[in-house]
């Protein structure tokens, strides 16, 4: 299994923060933000005597794209199909840092796109440059939902789609047996998603979502494992009111 999904899935769930932020144009440009950021009180509880113990820093940065250039001679025998994925990355920016003296372990994926149906999945991006360095075929992948943007009218739509719901239900039971084992403690482990919108906001399909006071952006909180255990449950429909609405 490349991915190593169940070691991804004790740090994201027990400890971690992430934040989706999405920032749109009235043209339908825009950017998207991924910040993945470990909840230190949370790891803390975790790691115990480890905590103090920990000596790291690192402090990095890549752009897709010049992964890429950087490995051509590979990127360029991979199947086609693999490298029009690939491509779709390019201008996708990761931002890593590990500070155990400053405390900031944190995660930013960055992304500007020209329609939000550009916009991919960020998370993706670190497997996928593994696969451009060592020339992996995307079907080893086993990702098991995948995440797509529209932004047509005055709909915004996040739709989340189970591509491989057998690894669904392996990656469903990895994470009972860590909620199992962490119960009792007291963790911070939220997916929170931030839209803004260059128009007011007329109707969202999630209840709790909460409309802010210019009625241009919006926030959902969603519990991480809820997130990794029923993805399709993130789903959002914005409806915007119309151009003529002032």
């Amino acid at each position: 299994m490349k991915i190593y999904f169940f070691l991804l899935l004790i740090v994201l769930t027990a400890s971690c923060q992430v934040t989706e932020t999405i920032h749109l144009n009235p043209d339908g440009s825009g950017n998207i933000e991924v910040a993945n950021l470990r909840e230190e009180n949370s790891y803390m509880q975790l790691a115990k005597e480890e905590y103090s113990k920990e000596n790291i820093y690192r402090d990095t940065t890549y752009v897709f794209g010049d992964y890429i250039k950087k490995h051509q001679e590979t990127f360029s025998r991979t199947p086609v199909a693999d490298q029009k994925v690939f491509l779709r990355y390019s201008e996708v920016k990761v931002h890593r840092k590990a500070s155990s003296y400053e405390k900031e372990f944190r995660t930013t994926y960055t992304q500007n796109f020209q329609k939000a149906s550009d916009i991919v999945d960020l998370y993706k991006a670190d497997h996928y440059l593994d696969d451009v360095k060592n020339n992996y075929a995307l079907s080893a992948e086993e990702h098991y939902y995948k995440v797509n943007y529209s932004f047509e009218g005055n709909h915004f739509n996040r739709t989340v789609t189970i591509i491989d719901s057998l690894v669904l239900k392996k990656e469903f039971d990895e994470i009972e047996k860590i909620k199992t084992k962490y119960k009792g403690y007291k963790l911070v482990q939220s997916y929170v998603l931030n839209y803004h919108f260059p128009r007011k906001i007329q109707s969202v399909s999630n209840p709790l979502a909460k409309i802010n006071e210019d009625r241009k952006s919006l926030s959902v909180q969603f519990l991480l494992t809820d997130c990794l255990q029923n993805p399709e449950s993130t789903n959002l429909e914005v409806v915007l009111e119309s151009e003529a609405v002032d």
